[in-house]
């Protein structure tokens, strides 16, 4: 089981303060982090993922209670949000391969086009990622996040710019993860992506609730 240990966390960029005191405990499952905009999702986010340090305060992670180095949870991640992008002048497929040769992920041909067929993207595989529309980008950038199925995935409003198709995408990920016994961490305002989650830390009034709401498929 993979468990994440949140004490007394707080961030600031100079005098701004973002959040304070915020402490939580999670492991497997789908969690979102809910909030207005501008209330510190993403911030929250990247300090779990230790891809930025907080201002205070401690983030420990743990695999089947031993804790993980910041290198060990790297490598069990996936990130995918809008703001993180992937080399445009490469084809979708160079860069899902790109990823797969640094992840050292077997069967990555099949892997990749299984997805690609899921998102409905598989004939734009040759296509520049930078002559994509922003929809199909978010795409390519949710199925490069779960190339290799890792154990921690962090998803940072996940359904920017998405249709229908891409949404349901999102549900089958969420899904995925919860059977898996996997931990999924969603940042999201959307009603209909909170409703994917077990657990909601309400990121502006720093407390956590449990959610009964359940995953449905469509």
């Amino acid at each position: 089981m993979t468990s994440v240990q949140v004490n007394k966390l707080s961030k600031r960029f100079g005098a701004k303060k973002i959040f304070t005191n915020v402490t939580f405990t999670i492991s497997n499952g789908v969690t979102g982090i809910a909030g207005p905009n501008g209330s510190g999702k993403t911030t929250l986010l990247k300090c779990l993922s230790l891809l930025l340090r907080p201002t205070s305060g401690n983030v420990t992670w743990y695999n089947n209670d031993k804790k993980l180095s910041a290198a060990d949870v790297k490598k069990m991640m996936g990130y995918a949000a809008p703001y993180l992008n992937h080399y445009a002048e490469l084809t979708c497929l160079e860069n899902l391969n790109f990823i797969c040769q640094l992840r050292h992920i077997k069967n990555a041909e099949e892997r990749i086009t299984t997805l690609l067929d899921k998102v409905g993207l598989h004939s734009k595989k040759d296509e520049q990622f930078g002559n994509l529309s922003s929809g199909q980008q978010q795409r390519i950038k949710l199925v490069a996040a779960i190339l290799y199925k890792p154990q921690i995935l962090f998803l940072d409003e996940p359904g920017t710019n998405l249709d229908q198709k891409g949404h349901d995408f999102i549900q089958s990920i969420a899904m995925e993860w919860k059977q898996e016994n996997r931990l999924l961490l969603l940042a999201t305002n959307d009603p209909q992506e909170l409703e994917l989650c077990d657990d909601i830390i309400h990121i502006d009034q720093f407390a956590y609730h449990q959610n009964t709401r359940k995953i449905h498929s469509h």
